[in-house]
């Protein structure tokens, strides 16, 4: 099966609604005049990549020490939003990665469910979580981009209101000024109790959420 090929940044629907979002936060806790500077610099930088002619003055220099500080802020946020949307895009449009699609090809190439089954069977499949000497990104920050996540996924579905009765748009913009409010890095260095937290938040916020769903629609694919 072929791949849909992935939409170019400026063409996806998520990276322009959570850029959005973010400029409205920086207007909001930044102020209108780095959300301004912010603005010019994105575009004039876009100019001057494209190569318009007299697309020279990038705005940078005009920044002030604090200014420039909120600036790379607010550029590093976006950074993360916008993996964040090709993360989600890449998903939605990868095809053939499923294990009903793979056992349908294999089916055509002669190949049973049952004998899929008896592989797997005797396979050993071990998820490794290492702990990165470089991973300084706080959790709080992993936190909020989860639950940004979540979030967009319950507006995939056509739902306008979470669990608790919030509007996904406002918890989404939370979530966001909550980013901009957060010291992203960490200052102090990773000892063992960090790490052993970082693996455990992992298994409960993925793999216990994933493994139930991936098991029940494997049984299923199977014929299990």
């Amino acid at each position: 099966m072929n791949r849909t090929a992935p939409q170019p940044i400026q063409q996806n629907p998520d990276i322009r609604f959570l850029g959005k979002m973010l400029g409205d936060v920086i207007r909001a806790y930044g102020g209108e005049k780095l959300f301004r500077q912010t603005e010019y610099i994105r575009a004039a930088s876009v100019d001057r990549h494209r190569g318009v002619e007299g697309a020279v003055d990038t705005g940078l220099e005009a920044l002030s020490l604090d200014d420039t500080i909120s600036f790379v802020r607010g550029f590093m946020l976006f950074s993360l939003l916008a993996n964040l949307a090709e993360d989600r895009q890449s998903n939605l449009q990868e095809g053939g990665a499923t294990l009903a699609e793979a056992v349908e090809r294999l089916r055509a190439e002669g190949i049973s469910a049952d004998q899929v089954g008896e592989l797997l069977g005797q396979s050993l499949i071990v998820p490794v979580l290492t702990a990165h000497p470089t991973e300084v990104r706080r959790k709080s920050m992993i936190d909020h981009k989860n639950r940004i996540a979540a979030l967009m996924r319950l507006r995939d579905n056509g739902q306008d209101v979470t669990e608790s009765g919030d509007r996904i748009d406002e918890a989404i913009y939370r979530q966001i000024a909550l980013l901009w409010q957060t010291r992203p890095l960490r200052r102090e260095k990773l000892v063992v109790a960090d790490e052993i937290e970082n693996a455990r938040a992992y298994m409960e916020d993925v793999f216990l959420v994933a493994l139930p769903k991936l098991y029940a629609r494997w049984e299923r694919d199977l014929g299990a």
